[in-house]
């Protein structure tokens, strides 16, 4: 067992123990075991040193609270979660490139002011079947006929397979913020990976300052600017659709894909259709399974674990 670091106290370790704990937990939730490197980034950030940090996670191997297998740790079974992790990394990498090519054709259609990569492909994984998906901000007033541009580009071009075109989080320039303050919604805020927008992505970043305060190592990612072109096609409709007809247009394609939305998961109680269906103006979320709430369900789960077995409260 690793000695603890002279330069922390015993409560400073407890509480540094319960974060690293916590963030473990949570990633445990997709079976996504981190390295150090990487609990630095999502953990306590620069309040202990890495070798502080180094001698904590050693001190948790050696009471049995968590795993370590080829420089990742976490929860339990760690060498299967990080074979699992480096197949799924792997597969990432080979699909980055269509995930580019998506965002340059998102990032050309009209009323479109930034877009970043988002869900399992902002961390570096991905599935066989799984979706690529990005997250959309939009000029104000235009975000329901930039969405029903590009849902009508998936469905003609794409046989409307969300494969490679998952857009289901889309957001205007003047209401910047997530309003979902919590784990899940933090994690996905400072792993965005921004593909298009310079000014507009840092201006989000800024606006959202709350999710690196939940994770105070991590750090905005620059964007990549993919190329656009001359963008003829998409500031000549801007300016077609820039009076009157566009404001009808976009409210007539809000209603329409509220009403459809209704008719469809009209299932789900109040709480649940705002939280994975918000229809407003300026925001589209489109989450019909809730991923968000069953992710936080399972960390909790995994939280309350360790607490009983550790006999305490984590930090």
């Amino acid at each position: 067992m690793a000695t603890r670091s002279p330069h922390i106290s015993t409560n400073d370790t407890l509480v540094v123990q319960g974060v690293v704990l916590r963030t473990l937990a949570y990633f445990d939730v997709f079976r996504h075991p981190l390295t150090l490197e990487e609990l630095c980034r999502f953990g306590p950030g620069s309040t202990v040193s890495r070798e502080e940090l180094r001698s904590i996670l050693e001190e948790l191997e050696g009471n049995g609270s968590i795993g370590h297998h080829a420089g990742y740790y976490g929860l339990k079974n760690v060498r299967a979660s990080a074979a699992e992790r480096e197949r799924s990394e792997a597969l990432a990498i080979s699909r980055m490139p269509t995930a580019l090519k998506m965002s340059r054709k998102i990032a050309r259609t009209p009323f479109i002011r930034a877009v970043f990569i988002s869900g399992s492909m902002s961390k570096g994984r991905s599935e066989k079947h799984g979706d690529i998906d990005y997250f959309i901000i939009t000029v104000p007033g235009r975000l329901w006929v930039a969405r029903t541009i590009l849902v009508l580009y998936k469905k003609l071009f794409l046989f409307n397979s969300h494969k490679d075109f998952c857009v289901n989080y889309f957001l205007d320039t003047e209401h910047l913020t997530v309003e979902d303050r919590n784990r899940f919604t933090a994690t996905e805020v400072v792993t965005l990976l921004p593909t298009y927008g310079n000014g507009t992505t840092e201006a989000f970043f800024a606006q959202n300052a709350w999710a690196f305060k939940m994770y105070p190592g991590a750090r905005p990612t620059p964007s990549v600017e993919v190329p656009i072109g001359n963008g003829g096609w998409k500031y000549r409709v801007e300016r077609w659709l820039g009076g009157g007809i566009g404001d009808v247009l976009d409210s007539w394609c809000m209603n329409l894909t509220w009403r459809r939305w209704r008719r469809k998961f009209g299932h789900l109680d109040a709480r649940t259709f705002e939280l994975a269906l918000r229809t407003r103006t300026y925001v589209s979320k489109h989450h019909p399974r809730n991923f968000q709430d069953r992710v936080l369900n399972g960390y909790m789960d995994r939280v309350f674990a360790l607490e009983k077995e550790l006999g305490h409260q984590l930090s």
